[in-house]
């Protein structure tokens, strides 16, 4: 007998609606919105405060490597546009590391050991119960051991 294939309709939709789609989907739209939040508060509180110790465009910093650099001429290093960048970078990875990181990475060891502690609770209630019922048990030993025996 032959078996019947999926459609590549049917294919499509099942590849669409595999969880891992859906939460690489979801992720990059998250993403998108935290990519939002973490400009505006490098650009509206960190941009400003580097601009009050410095200068806020870097762009204009260059050298030039041969004598006249005038016009199209000579060969002109742009160093401060690649300090801008780098320090944007290292600036934008502190904001997210230190108002976002590190704040969830606490909340979740708090989480993780609350539910170690219930986890605790429950073996120590576990090891009592198992005690309790072994007593029983040397209990009802016992008392067959001191009463009757059958032949």
């Amino acid at each position: 007998m032959s078996e019947k294939k999926p459609s590549v309709w049917e294919g499509f939709k099942a590849f669409l609606m595999r969880g891992n789609v859906v939460d690489l989907a979801v992720a990059v739209v998250i993403g998108a919105a935290f990519t939002n939040i973490v400009n505006a508060v490098v650009k509206g509180i960190i941009n400003p405060l580097v601009g009050a110790i410095g200068t806020k465009n870097l762009d204009h910093y260059s050298s030039c490597l041969s004598s006249s650099c005038e016009g199209q001429q000579g060969i002109t290093i742009l160093w401060g546009s690649v300090l801008g960048a780098t320090l944007s970078f290292v600036i934008t990875a502190a904001v997210v590391y230190f108002l976002m990181v590190l704040p969830m990475a606490k909340y979740l060891a708090r989480v993780e050991a609350r539910r170690k502690a219930k986890e605790g609770t429950r073996e120590v209630i576990e090891v009592t119960e198992l005690e309790v019922l072994k007593e029983i048990r040397d209990a009802l030993v016992a008392q067959r051991g001191s009463g009757h025996r059958e032949p």
